[in-house]
């Protein structure tokens, strides 16, 4: 009897994973499709005779600011909603109501301001030239902040489908803007073949901001479709709102910290290496420095979209994770769950760690313009750091599910001052390298400390000794490759040694993680 209750027991925690497993490849097609067409943007703006170094710096730093501004914007809420639609005492719908009439009202008034502020802005940001920018970019993360929500509730009720649908287009209708402004528009002007459409909607002052438009674009896509979400049918509960908000603030500054470790950094390497620049030659002038660092700035950003192919999976995980945490919360062993998913998460992030990092002859022509590959010295680093926030992003469920949202502010404050020192201390003298080890040992420090306090608080029993050995494997494997020579070409003695290792982790994991052994056999037993 024993046996078969502990046999149950097993095969329920496996049915759960599976139903985990099934969700994260719905939106996992969807979203890693989406953002990897996204990505293919930057091998395209990287081409030669599409956009320099320097002008993909400008994509760059004006994406950075998106990124804090989307957080301020819905400021925790998409995490409250799934909170509160769990308690049974509250109302699910009055909960979407309440979260839509707040995030609405800041939307809107954040445009109004930045409207009216757009030069003012333009002119602190460094192009005074380009105040359209700043409206363009308002609008857009007001719209995608107003789709979250939605979003948020697609995924709540399980309409993967749907939400993966409206992931795809929203990508395609960017993508085909693109293409339509920088390829058609913009050849046929370069070569004299105009026409009357041109005439009308291409002008080759604005450059760079067809991505901008293009992006635009595909925002307002995206919230028409989702408009058959937006329904106010909950009455305006005041009370609700405040109760929220105070579940809701310390999330605001999760998220804000966690893009100053994201995404600050290139903005410190802007203005850090401009008055270095500036420091080292009397005679250089401001635009000439600025410049110089845009351009620093753009090959650490292409680079960076490199490393973040990781970060694709951990996205398409986290949107069916946070709402299959929330709905085991009240199961049996939902704690072992919890440490079972993190042993597979654990093996998947770091086999992608060795695919990439063992392959960069390859994956560097994701810039195919070999002006940007002196910056491939990052990937492996921005690619461990991302294998270390998607472990903290599987611990931090403990502060979600105990209300203790204030340990994660305080974590993700810890770790923006990690990212702030190290930036301003190091950038002067290695450049973007110290922003990509600021990155790292942020993540890194920001694990430890949310493993010590989880375990206080809501302890989660996790396997050390296997994470330690599937991700010490890992990196000793990587210190054993053989190292590319950045501007040399194919080497197949490279290829095999290095993916032979890869293979070799893999088998490795497979004998010691029991499910994954068991699961190849009966794969292999089907076969014959």
């Amino acid at each position: 009897m024993i046996q078969r209750s502990e046999k149950s027991i097993s095969n329920f925690k496996m049915s759960k994973l599976k139903k985990l497993a099934g969700q994260t490849v719905i939106y996992g097609v969807s979203s890693i499709l989406a953002r990897f067409l996204n990505f293919m943007l930057t091998p395209f703006y990287t081409s030669k005779g599409m956009f320099s170094a320097e002008q993909f710096g400008v994509i760059t730093e004006m994406y950075a600011y998106v990124a804090f501004l989307i957080i301020f914007l819905t400021y925790g809420m998409e995490t409250t909603f799934f909170r509160y639609t769990t308690k049974k005492e509250i109302d699910s719908q009055r909960v979407y109501s309440n979260i839509l009439y707040s995030v609405t009202c800041s939307s809107f008034i954040f445009i109004f301001i930045a409207i009216l502020f757009s030069q003012t802005i333009a002119n602190w940001l460094g192009y005074s030239g380009h105040a359209e920018y700043v409206v363009w970019f308002a609008i857009i993360v007001a719209l995608d902040a107003l789709s979250a929500i939605p979003q948020a509730k697609l995924r709540k009720e399980s309409k993967a489908k749907k939400f993966a649908l409206i992931n795809v287009v929203n990508v395609a209708v960017n993508i085909g803007f693109n293409l339509f402004f920088l390829v058609y528009c913009k050849s046929n002007f370069e070569a004299g073949n105009t026409n009357w459409l041109i005439n009308l909607v291409y002008n080759e002052e604005i450059g760079v901001g067809y991505v901008f438009i293009s992006n635009l674009m595909a925002s307002v896509v995206k919230f028409l479709l989702l408009g058959g979400e937006l329904n106010f049918k909950g009455v305006f509960d005041w009370g609700l709102l405040k109760e929220m908000y105070r579940y809701a603030y310390p999330m605001l500054f999760v998220g804000l910290a966690f893009n100053i470790n994201e995404m600050l950094d290139r903005v410190m390497l802007k203005d850090i290496l401009t008055n270095k620049y500036l420091a080292e030659n009397e005679f250089l002038s401001s635009q000439d420095a600025n410049q110089m660092a845009l351009t620093k700035l753009g090959i650490y950003g292409a680079n960076y979209k490199i490393a973040m192919i990781i970060s694709l999976f951990l996205q398409a995980y986290r949107y069916a994770a946070e709402p299959f945490f929330f709905n085991q919360e009240k199961e049996k062993n939902a704690t072992k769950t919890y440490a079972k998913v993190m042993n597979f998460f654990m093996i998947i992030v770091c086999t992608m760690f060795l695919a990439i990092a063992m392959n960069l002859q390859i994956v560097k022509y994701f810039t195919p313009n070999s002006d940007f590959w002196v910056g491939l010295g990052i990937v492996p680093i921005i690619l461990a750091a991302n294998v270390m926030l998607g472990v903290y992003v599987n611990q931090s469920i403990w502060y979600k599910l105990s209300s203790k949202t204030a340990y994660g502010a305080l974590i993700s404050i810890a770790g923006a001052l990690i990212t702030i020192t190290i930036n301003l201390l190091f950038i002067p003298a290695y450049g973007y390298m110290a922003s990509a080890w600021a990155t790292f040992i942020c993540y890194s420090s920001m694990t430890a400390l949310s493993y010590y306090l989880g375990q206080k608080h809501y302890p989660i029993p996790y396997n050390l000794r296997k994470l330690g050995l599937y991700g010490g494997l890992a990196m000793l494997f990587f210190f054993i490759r053989i190292r590319i020579e950045i501007n040399a070409g194919f080497n197949w003695v490279e290829f095999i040694y290095n993916n032979v290792l890869t293979l070799v982790y893999i088998s490795v994991v497979i004998y010691f993680e029991k499910s994954l052994r068991e699961l190849v056999q009966k794969k292999l037993l089907k076969r014959n």
